[in-house]
């Protein structure tokens, strides 16, 4: 018996990186899974295929969570395709894009994280978990500063937490609980590599500071626990360097 047998979860920007490694964890855990992209199919269906020839359930789909329908369309496929949603991983996160819109970064990690949860919790019964994805630099930029070239992103990450944090209570009520699992900047990531090439350096200078810096499958592992760890609603869950930030909420 799995963790997750008889559970459903969704992982939002799940077709690579950190998310793809999750959903896969939680697919082995027994969880049939929700993978989540905005624009590359192919890699979606990648991430499913290795999930199914391992002997789970997963199924593609297709989302931009920036907009309304990308949320129901992401909250109904679960109960379409698998008849429940236990789990919901706010993974997705992006503001360092080239080319996106004024206030893009906001409207992802801010706006959309909530959306996405308000059209989530109707669906999910008593005992649900949520679990949202962020950094420290995010977690702690009211008091830390940040690269320049990250801060816009971090605020509007931080901005995205504080808001989730404001259901607290009426998730308590339903029963669901919220987590929030903080990493320092993750080896490999997209966000890593385009902050690198913004700012040549920024993630050696890190690494030394912080001693190490985790993998894209080290950080999973340490999100996917949080799926099932018996921890408080509202509960941070701090990933490697956090030392150095004060470790203060």
């Amino acid at each position: 018996m799995g963790l997750l047998d008889n559970k459903t979860a969704i992982v939002t920007g799940s077709s690579r990186g950190i998310g793809a490694e999750v959903a896969k964890i939680l697919a082995g855990e027994g969880a049939a899974v929700v993978v989540n992209y905005r624009q590359k199919a192919p890699r979606a269906n990648k991430v499913v295929s290795g999930i199914q020839e391992a002997g789970g359930r997963a199924v593609a789909v297709g989302a931009d969570l920036t907009t309304v329908e990308g949320v129901h369309a992401l909250a109904s496929a679960a109960m379409e395709e698998f008849g429940s949603l236990d789990v919901l991983v706010l993974n997705a996160s992006g503001g360092m894009e080239s080319g996106m819109e004024e206030g893009y970064a906001l409207k992802l990690n801010r706006d959309a994280q909530l959306n996405m949860l308000n059209a989530a919790v109707p669906l999910m019964p008593e005992g649900s978990r949520v679990v949202f994805v962020t950094s420290h630099q995010a977690h702690f930029i009211d008091t830390v500063p940040t690269m320049p070239e990250y801060e816009p992103v971090a605020r509007s990450k931080r901005a995205g937490e504080v808001a989730l944090r404001e259901l607290l209570p009426s998730l308590e009520e339903k029963g669901i609980t919220l987590v929030v699992v903080s990493g320092d900047m993750i080896e490999g990531t997209v966000t890593a590599t385009l902050l690198d090439r913004s700012n040549p350096g920024a993630i050696e200078a890190r690494r030394a500071e912080a001693g190490k810096l985790y993998s894209v499958e080290e950080f999973a592992a340490e999100v996917a626990k949080m799926v099932t760890a018996d921890v408080e609603n509202g509960h941070t869950e701090y990933v490697g360097g956090a030392d150095y930030f004060g470790k203060s909420a």
